[in-house]
């Protein structure tokens, strides 16, 4: 797993592309109170710049909205990392969940397309099922990412697939 950056790390490489004198002047602050929010915080328990404060925010309601907007904003979309990646035994069902995923997007977009228009809700239904395909593939990727898949030439795989072959001919 990666070492996420700091906020005051970010924020100073943000600062050195654009310039605090013209951030400040952009945001209606002072020069010194940008330098600042670049800085480590002055103790274990402040919260001194503007993403430390979104991030309290954030754990503190619970409501990843929060970030959707801030992602929505930016031009982007916020997607959540799964909680719990699939057991290496599970590597099936989560292709095919990813499969049913992609194919309930699929149907809600034929639903709503069929009289040639989307309304606001079916366009709010096509985004929860986006959103929902989006976050099951990653929950598969990381899980893959992360080798979880290795356990499935175990030996009853295997011989289920024998078995099939079987039947085939």
């Amino acid at each position: 797993m990666f070492d996420p950056m700091q906020s005051h790390e970010l924020l100073r490489e943000v600062f050195d592309k654009k310039g605090t004198k013209e951030i400040s002047a952009d945001l209606e602050l002072s020069t010194s109170m940008i330098y600042k929010w670049a800085q480590p915080a002055a103790n274990d328990g402040g919260i001194e710049n503007p993403l430390d404060r979104v991030d309290a925010l954030i754990q503190s309601t619970g409501d990843a909205r929060i970030a959707q907007w801030v992602c929505q904003r930016a031009g982007g979309f916020f997607i959540a990392n799964p909680k719990n990646a699939p057991h290496p035994h599970q590597l099936i069902p989560a292709t095919n969940q990813i499969v049913q995923e992609f194919a309930d997007l699929l149907h809600t977009i034929a639903l709503a397309t069929a009289d040639e228009k989307i309304t606001e809700t079916e366009a709010k239904d096509i985004r929860a099922r986006w959103e929902e395909l989006k976050s099951v593939t990653e929950g598969f990727v990381a899980a893959s990412e992360a080798g979880d898949f290795g356990a499935l030439k175990a030996p009853e795989l295997t011989q289920r697939r024998k078995e099939a072959k079987a039947v085939d001919r």
